[in-house]
């Protein structure tokens, strides 16, 4: 499928999601080793998840459970980072259910892959990413809720001696004409050994109430809001340990020898013990873990250290970028004929550092072996199944006896969605080396979060823009210089033809008329650890190609929204939020002095979204934005509130990584250890936001990640109109500093 998405001109969501999943299932038959259909662990879904309630639970489903004071528990085979994933899918169940929206409750579940698989990836895999949470939910969680009503009919009927069809059911509560009635948990118990319905009728889109429902309130926001919700940081276990690693200062160096007396003689100090992720310093208590930490000595063999700085690796980029690509993502046309033929070229340069994923929570997870010789591991289980079979394989345990509790996660962006088990593993090789005689949990502190790699690539983009004797673009080049996501991983599969997919997303796509263009790539050889981060290609393609794309039109003498309509279908989903983006924006109207607008648009994920920011200068070479206006096709909204919850968050994470985030090596080692150097976006900083979504009947689609590609070229377009300068190089300050 690789070579027909790089031929052509504009990719269809619906075929780059096919792709996707095929590199997915190519990357799993590639042999991840992970095992397909564990079973559950008990009779109840509610054994392989995370249990809230002691009260009795009825299954009706592996999803969903309803106890017997008609509380409705969901099983969500969606993870939650704070996304509202949760929130999404007991939408769903309540929709069809018709259930009491104050009885939801959400827990992850895991632990049976058939029934929890992520469609989005093929159901060969549980997991939590590219944002597909409501993707992959949107049927199989709506025919759960409406299974489960028709059995709580079927046993109301029973029941009262009456018709089914009599029955109606509305907030939790079944009623029937003769003046009977009950709430589900009167009949919970009879209604769970009702024969499954085979293929129930769902709802019309005109009997909705809570799916499209604006004004409907995340059942999970009190609990957030006064401090009752749970994290893997708040698990408390009786007997249960903490550790704290001691991880190589140099990516790719391991440990020599090392002499933990001093640590061993402290107080609270239980063990220091090697794992083959470096060493884990185990105490009664964190800080006497980490006091411990302090006194430990270690020599390191660095034989296999990357030891090269930032601007040593930034230089090779540089070099690199102005060399032919090794592979060729895109080709269409002959953009060579038409450069030499051209009436203007405008060529740029843009430099993208590494960026943290800085996540509130940093990692963490608990592992602890229980007296039946089952193995509980509590954590951000991102990746279940494959968090599952490592603990086992560590343990020396069936993958089945292992218990993953799926807890809710302080963010995450893609950072907790790793292939070798990261912080989980270490939980269990800590755990085991001390013979599980007590839990452990091994905490990061932030400096570890930020140390320990993992971060979104660093990248050179080398572009060429042909323009003819009308203004019309005709030639297009660009030249990706940067590190795979996926070589080397369960995912290598995913490079076909020497092109990494997650490297050219958002490049090799573009939604604009362009008759000759080349998109190509040269992947180098770093050893620093990067990983997929919010948005993932599309957070350095996007601000390459919207940013080049306003100099061109400036090039032309065109207006930079009149630029982009010209080269797009005018009733495709890009115009119209482009086109809804301006209108809302009042484009056309001049600002107030002192204010300057900026434009992009970006597709990622199934969802395209159009940003248009208003910034003002700050006097001293600097800017302040100040509004931002969003337009989003995201399919259909199950919940609006929570697709501008998403807008806006994902605006706010994009703009503090452009504004001034970036991770940075001296000789090999990472300068940056916390938010006094690492700077996400402070609050004084976050502009007024305004959300505006296209109404859409089609299933729902990405909403996660895409408000954040767009945010760093719209500005950036505004600042050049504010203070005269390109921003080709991020972030910002080393721009508008230089």
């Amino acid at each position: 499928m690789i070579p027909k998405l790089m031929q052509s001109v504009a990719l269809p969501t619906a075929r780059i999601e096919a792709s996707r999943r095929q590199f997915l299932l190519g990357a799993l038959a590639a042999g991840t080793g992970i095992a397909v259909g564990y079973r559950l662990l008990a009779a109840s879904p509610v054994a392989a998840a995370e249990t809230t309630s002691t009260r009795e639970a009825h299954s009706f489903s592996p999803y969903l459970t309803i106890d017997g004071d008609g509380k409705v528990t969901v099983l969500s085979s969606q993870f939650e980072m704070g996304q509202g994933s949760y929130n999404g899918i007991a939408t769903l169940v309540a929709e069809e259910l018709d259930a009491d929206w104050s009885t939801i409750d959400v827990i992850g579940a895991a632990g049976n892959v058939k029934v929890y698989g992520n469609i989005a990836f093929g159901g060969a895999l549980q997991g939590t990413g590219g944002s597909t949470s409501m993707a992959s939910s949107w049927e199989r969680y709506r025919k759960a809720g409406a299974a489960a009503r028709a059995m709580l009919v079927a046993a109301a009927a029973s029941e009262w001696g009456v018709g089914a069809a009599e029955i109606t059911v509305e907030n939790g509560v079944l009623s029937h004409p003769s003046g009977k009635s009950g709430g589900f948990g009167v009949f919970a118990a009879k209604a769970a050994t009702m024969p499954v319905p085979a293929d129930v009728p769902l709802k019309q889109p005109s009997d909705w109430k809570l799916i499209g429902n604006a004004g409907l309130k995340r059942f999970d926001s009190a609990r957030k809001a006064n401090g009752t919700e749970q994290y893997t940081i708040d698990v408390k276990l009786p007997g249960m340990l903490t550790a704290v690693m001691i991880h190589p200062p140099f990516f790719g160096a391991k440990v020599k020898s090392f002499d933990a007396s001093a640590a061993k003689a402290l107080k609270g100090v239980v063990d220091v013990v090697e794992t083959p992720r470096g060493i884990a310093v185990i105490g009664e208590h964190m800080w006497v873990a980490i006091k411990g930490r302090d006194a430990v000595t270690v020599e390191w063999d660095e034989t296999a250290a990357e030891k090269r700085g930032t601007d040593e690796l930034m230089s090779m980029y540089r070099d690199l970028a102005k060399k032919p690509p090794a592979a060729v993502a895109r080709k269409d046309g002959d953009a060579e004929a038409a450069f030499a033929s051209a009436a203007k070229v405008i060529e740029g340069s843009f430099e993208f550092p590494y960026l943290a994923h800085a996540a509130m929570e940093p990692l963490n997870a608990v592992a602890r072996m229980n007296e039946d010789g089952t193995l509980e591991v509590w954590g951000g289980h991102q990746f279940p199944d494959v968090y599952q079979r490592l603990s086992a394989e560590i343990a020396g345990i069936a993958p089945e006896k292992v218990r993953l509790n799926v807890m809710k996660s302080g963010g995450s962006f893609g950072r907790r969605a790793v292939f070798d088990g990261d912080v989980v593993v270490e939980s269990v090789y800590a755990a085991k080396a001390i013979g599980f005689r007590a839990p452990v949990k091994v905490q990061w502190t932030r400096e570890d979060d930020m140390h320990a790699g993992r971060y979104r690539p660093a990248y050179v983009h080398s572009l060429k823009a042909g323009l003819d004797e009308n203004g019309k673009l005709v030639a297009w080049d660009d030249h990706i210089v940067g590190q795979s996501i996926v070589a080397k991983t369960a995912f290598q599969g995913m490079i076909q033809n020497g092109v990494d997919p997650t490297s050219v997303e958002g490049a090799h796509n573009l939604p604009y008329a362009i008759p000759n263009q080349t998109v190509g790539l040269t992947t180098t050889e770093v050893g620093v650890p990067v990983l997929w981060w919010r948005s993932v290609g599309s957070t350095h393609t996007a601000f390459a190609a919207e940013t080049f794309i306003d100099e061109v039109a400036e090039a032309a003498g065109r207006d930079p929204v009149e630029f982009r309509l010209s080269m797009l279908e005018p009733e495709s989903r890009h115009a119209k939020v482009l086109k809804l983006a301006a209108e809302k924006a009042e484009w056309e109207k001049p600002l107030a002095e002192g204010r300057f607008r900026g434009v992009a648009i970006a597709e990622s994920f199934g969802s395209v979204v159009a940003e248009i920011a208003e910034v003002s200068s700050d006097g001293n070479g600097g800017i302040k934005v100040e509004r931002v206006v969003a337009a989003v096709d995201c399919g259909l909204a199950i919940n609006p509130d929570q697709v501008r919850a998403q807008v806006e968050g994902g605006i706010g994470f994009g703009l503090g990584a452009i504004l001034g985030e970036e991770i940075t090596l001296t000789d090999g080692k990472v300068d940056q250890g916390n938010f006094d150097m690492y700077t996400p976006l402070r609050i004084d900083a976050m502009p007024k936001v305004e959300v505006h979504i296209v109404p859409s009947a089609n299933p729902p689609s990405g909403i996660g990640e895409p408000g954040v590609p767009p945010i760093g070229p719209a500005v950036a377009n505004a600042a050049y109109k504010a203070l005269g300068k390109r921003i080709r190089v991020m972030p910002f300050a080393k721009s508008l500093n230089a």
